[in-house]
């Protein structure tokens, strides 16, 4: 059996192929591919002898899961699985397996990095301080005190809502499935958004949430409001957010994620507004979690070969 590594999954070659034969041992012959690719052809020749692929974020289209015809399994690298053609998978009988759990510190962590330094106005204040400046005009805002809302209360929202509880925010919620948890108020989406200074979306990308952070949603914002993405980019309308940070609708913004995968074009709207800060998509690479992943990612192999697969989509 032929398990194909077929992208780089951000943990050194060497450690990541002793972690795959430690957990395997000789069960299966093992692929590694050391570069990112997403020719379409390129990818059906990396897998088309492959009964186990494992795949981070690069997208598996129709085309390419038809193009692996002895494939099996796909261990996903990642919580997400919207850049897998599920249907496919589905009528070719290929189990999916994701990676639930592994960036929950390291997304948390990103959050609050990005809203601290918009809020303390930290990137300014350093620019400022290398040119013989001082603090004038950078006065910025503390958390504690301000109404903190989470869209989406999986492990990563509950881990920021935990979070900005212990900055002394008052937390509210949205979630599909409403749950009692101390210190948190569960509410509907539209009183959320209209109540908090800071909302942070934690909410997976299917055809419900595609566009939910549309234009009609963001004027229902406080003008003094900060918006973070760092769960998928479609989430949000990107324009009707960038026309609503240059009206100075709301007052900014944290970025973590887009409609594409960087590199994000230079003309992108949000990479030109005011009190915004945007990363790469990173949020979820952190050195500890890159490495939580690869061991989850062959626990998934291992278990589905002792017919016992787990976190199956």
């Amino acid at each position: 059996m032929k398990l194909v590594i077929i992208e780089p999954l951000g943990v050194p070659q060497e450690q990541l192929l002793q972690m795959a034969e430690s957990s395997l041992a000789d069960q299966v012959e093992i692929v590694a591919f050391k570069n990112r690719t997403t020719d379409v052809q390129e990818l059906i020749e990396r897998g088309k002898d492959a009964d186990i692929i494992v795949v981070s974020n690069l997208p598996l289209n129709e085309e390419v899961i038809n193009g692996c015809k002895k494939l099996k399994l796909i261990s996903v690298a990642f919580t997400g699985i919207d850049h897998i053609a599920m249907d496919t998978c589905r009528k070719n009988g290929i189990t999916v397996c994701n990676c639930a759990g592994y960036s929950t510190a390291a997304v948390a962590d990103l959050v609050f990095g990005m809203l601290i330094t918009l809020y303390r106005n930290i990137i300014p204040c350093d620019s400022a301080c290398r040119k013989e400046g001082t603090k004038e005009g950078l006065i910025g805002f503390e958390l504690e005190g301000k109404k903190f809302g989470v869209l989406g209360t999986g492990a990563i929202g509950m881990r920021v809502a935990k979070i900005a509880l212990a900055f002394g925010c008052e937390v509210y919620a949205y979630s599909r499935t409403k749950k009692e948890v101390e210190g948190i108020i569960f509410t509907d989406l539209n009183t959320l958004l209209e109540t908090c200074d800071i909302v942070s979306l934690h909410t997976p990308l299917n055809a419900e949430t595609k566009g939910l952070i549309n234009a009609e949603r963001i004027a229902r914002m406080k003008n003094s409001a900060i918006l973070i993405n760092t769960s998928r980019g479609p989430v949000v309308d990107s324009i009707a957010l960038a026309e609503a940070l240059n009206s100075g609708k709301i007052a900014g913004a944290c970025i973590d994620v887009f409609e594409t995968e960087p590199p994000v074009k230079e003309d992108h709207p949000l990479l030109h507004t005011p009190n915004t800060i945007v990363t790469p998509h990173i949020a979820f690479a952190s050195k500890e979690a890159l490495v939580k992943r690869a061991v989850i990612v062959f626990d998934n192999v291992k278990k589905w070969l002792a017919n016992e697969p787990q976190n199956v989509m």
